[in-house]
């Protein structure tokens, strides 16, 4: 029985900036009442207000789940309220180095569209952000602009050559995330360890852009989790009440064969998952049920 599921936000729980369906606060209620979970994202507070907590999630669940904004720079647990436990916040000598080069950087790629929605630099306390069509950007519009990461991963290897000393990853669909160095969704993970004594063996992690270069899900699940995704086949999770995800959803899928998740894949009731981490490592369908 594992412990704590750890959830990337975008592309797995919801679309891109957008609030999760009904379906998933479903199923998000269900999976809080017998087990613990954790959410993390490169968005900030309000995002995560606007995506999860705004959709009305049982209260009774509540205290089961750990919210980790900015890729893990923050984290929220719920007592009778929400309460931060921790930020990562950045000086503003480190802001205005990291703001300096993501602009340097912008320039140089040509990364200048001729229409954007929102901030496309943004402050988020202990993390900046850059999102090249700007943060309330449409969601196709996000989609069409980077679909093969090729564009963040050329400004990702400037901003490594140019400011070393921060990490720099891919998150959402358009956006480059740059924090403290070694302060990432890794280290959030870290901290779940810690904060709620939980062993890693007794977590799984599940989020979209699981291969090599794919945001920082990847890292992740290399790093924390039951997983060897260089191994993973094709599977599929059935069970009473299975369902089949439909590509538009994006939840639970990953683009390549590192996570082969394609729209054929079911998923077993009473959650979305037996989780990609055990199943690939094991190659066998695997249903997490309540105790």
């Amino acid at each position: 029985m594992k412990h704590l599921v750890v959830f990337d936000l975008d592309g797995t729980l919801a679309a891109s900036k957008s609030a999760m369906d009904n379906e998933m606060v479903n199923l998000l209620d269900s999976l809080l009442t017998f087990t613990k979970v954790a959410i993390i994202s490169g968005g900030d507070w309000p995002q995560f207000e606007k995506q999860v907590l705004s959709r009305g999630l049982a209260p009774k669940g509540l205290p089961n789940l750990s919210l980790l904004p900015t890729c893990g720079t923050k984290f929220y647990t719920y007592g009778t309220d929400w309460e931060k436990l921790y930020s990562e916040d950045l000086t503003d000598n480190e802001k205005l180095r990291m703001v300096t080069e993501i602009n340097s950087a912008i320039k140089s790629l040509g990364f200048i569209p001729k229409k954007t929605w929102g901030e496309v630099v943004e402050d988020r306390g202990s993390q900046i952000t850059f999102s090249a069509l700007g943060q309330d950007a449409p969601l196709q519009k996000k989609k069409e602009w980077d679909p093969d990461f090729s564009k963040r991963k050329k400004m990702q290897e400037m901003l490594d050559k140019s400011i070393p000393e921060f990490s720099v990853r891919l998150g959402g669909t358009t956006s480059v995330d740059v924090t403290k160095a070694g302060i990432d969704k890794a280290y959030g993970i870290k901290k779940l360890v810690e904060i709620l004594h939980v062993d890693k063996g007794e977590m799984m992690f599940m989020g979209d852009a699981i291969f090599p270069g794919g945001k920082s899900s990847y890292a992740i699940a290399n790093r924390m989790c039951d997983a060897n995704l260089e191994k993973s086949t094709e599977w599929k999770v059935t069970g009473n009440g299975a369902r089949k995800i439909n590509p538009p959803v994006g939840a639970l899928r990953s683009p390549t064969r590192y996570a082969a998740f394609q729209s054929q894949v079911h998923l077993g009731h009473p959650w979305i998952t037996a989780f990609i981490s055990t199943a690939q490592k094991t190659r066998r369908a695997l249903v997490l049920r309540p105790r």
